[in-house]
C-alpha cells in the first residue's frame, strides 16, 4: 500500500507537544496518509490546558481526559499507550503518528512496528535517541514549524535559520553548501550498498535505506525540501533523470563519482 494512502491514528501527548505548531503538524501528517483517528491526551481540568481549546476545534482533534492521580506520575502516557494497543488489536489503522518528545513511548513505537504498522514520530529536538530510532520515520517539529512560518521553498527561505536547524547529532565538518560531511558520507555509503554494476542507484530506494539507518534524517534539516535537491547541491554525485512511460514523470538515479 502506498505510504500516502495509509489510514493513520494520530495520538498526541499534550504534556509534550507544542500547541503553537499543531496546525502545521496536522498538515505534515496529511502528506503521509489520512488521519482517521485524532486524539490528544491530558488533564483538561488544569487551568494551563485551556489554551488548547481553539486549536483542537480548528483541527478536529478529540481531547481524551486523563486525571493526574499522583504527583510526579504521568497517567497521560498510560492512557495513550492503552488506546494505541486497542487501535492495534481492532486493526482500525495501518499506521500511527506519535506526537511527543517523551522517551516513555519508545516501547510503544517498537511494539507497533513489530505488529507491522508504520510508525511516524514527531517531536522537538530534545527528544531522546531511543524514541527516535524506534520509529520508522521521525520528524522534528522545529522543521515543520519553520516550513509553515516561511511559506517559501526550504532551500531559499531557511538559509538564515540554518544554524538553529542543525541536526541533533554532532555532524562535524560541513560542505560549501552547508551540508554536514557526515550526511555526505551517509549518502555515499548507502549508495554503495544498492548501486548496480554501473554504480547507479534509484533515488527512492536510496531515501528508504537512509531512513532505515537514521529515522530522523530529513533533507529539511539542512535547508532542502527534497533529497534530490540536497544531492544535486553536492558535486560528489552524478544525477541521471531517466524518462518513463509517463511524459510528466522521470525516475532519478545517482552515482558516486568518487567510487570510480
Amino acid at each position: 500500500m502506498p505510504e500516502n494512502t495509509l489510514r493513520l491514528a494520530v495520538l498526541i501527548d499534550a504534556d509534550n507537544a507544542p500547541r503553537t505548531a499543531m496546525k502545521a503538524v496536522m498538515a505534515e501528517i496529511a502528506v503521509y496518509g489520512t488521519p482517521t483517528v485524532k486524539r490528544i491526551y491530558g488533564d483538561w481540568t488544569t487551568p494551563n490546558m485551556g489554551t488548547w481549546k481553539p486549536i483542537l476545534l480548528e483541527n478536529a482533534i478529540t481531547p481524551i481526559q486523563q486525571y493526574s492521580y499522583t504527583t510526579g506520575k504521568n497517567a497521560t502516557d498510560s492512557a495513550m499507550i492503552i488506546d494505541a494497543m486497542d487501535l492495534l488489536y481492532n486493526n482500525d489503522c495501518e499506521g500511527f503518528v506519535l506526537v511527543s518528545s517523551d522517551s516513555d513511548f519508545t516501547r510503544l513505537a517498537t511494539r507497533l512496528r513489530e505488529a507491522g504498522k508504520k510508525v511516524i514520530g514527531m517531536g522537538e529536538r530534545k527528544t531522546p535517541e531511543p524514541f527516535i530510532v524506534a520509529c520508522d520515520k521521525f520528524i522534528y517539529i522545529e522543521v515543520i514549524r519553520n516550513a509553515a512560518a516561511t511559506g517559501a521553498p526550504a532551500d531559499e527561505a531557511w538559509d538564515a535559520s540554518r544554524p538553529s536547524l542543525k541536526p541533533r547529532r554532532r555532524d562535524g565538518a560541513v560542505t560549501a553548501q552547508g551540508v554536514p560531511q557526515s550526511v555526505v558520507d551517509l549518502i555515499a555509503d548507502s549508495l554503495s550498498m544498492i548501486a548496480d554494476e554501473d554504480g547507479f542507484a534509484f533515488m527512492g530506494e536510496l531515501g528508504n535505506l537512509i531512513l532505515r539507518k537514521h529515522p530522523d534524517f530529513d533533507p529539511r534539516n539542512y535547508g532542502f525540501q527534497k533529497l534530490t535537491q540536497l544531492v544535486k547541491s553536492l558535486d560528489r554525485f552524478e544525477i541521471d533523470a531517466r524518462p518513463t512511460s509517463n511524459p510528466h514523470t522521470k525516475h532519478v538515479y545517482l552515482r558516486d563519482k568518487e567510487a570510480e
